[in-house]
């Protein structure tokens, strides 16, 4: 299985909005970007992502569990564009900052280090052990 990590700026959506939402989750709406789109398409049910803090706070702050495969997104008429639905697992015990992701040589090839702009990105199984290990979190 695959693992990814979601973006969102934590004044608009951030993890305790997740969290709010409960088991069904809630759609992972508004992205407008093609390879982040593409992204949504190619996950599978189960699969997890990390929940990253962006513009402010600027740190992974949970798992989430990808709870309904892409669809039609519900904010535009526009079929080009498709979401996933995605649920809370856990908080990471220790948030994991940007900062420290970058200074961090094992995940230099990150994408979140290479292409920081990237809303929907995917993450190795080697990256995910190492943050799960940095945030103190079990995977």
């Amino acid at each position: 299985m695959a693992h990814w990590l979601f973006k969102s700026e934590p004044d608009v959506f951030g993890w305790d909005d997740l969290v709010a939402k409960g088991g069904a989750g809630e759609e992972w709406d508004g992205v407008r970007n093609y390879q982040a789109r593409n992204n949504m398409r190619a996950m599978a049910l189960g699969e997890t992502g990390f929940f990253y803090h962006s513009r402010s706070g600027l740190e992974v702050v949970g798992i989430v569990e990808v709870s309904a495969l892409a669809h039609p997104d519900s904010t535009t008429d526009d079929d080009r564009w498709e979401c996933v639905d995605v649920r809370a697992v856990r908080p990471f015990v220790k948030p994991v900052s940007l900062e420290t992701i970058k200074a961090d040589p094992r995940l230099s090839d990150m994408v979140l280090v290479k292409n920081s702009r990237l809303s929907v990105q995917p993450v190795t199984d080697a990256e995910w052990a190492i943050l799960c290990e940095l945030g103190e979190t079990k995977p």
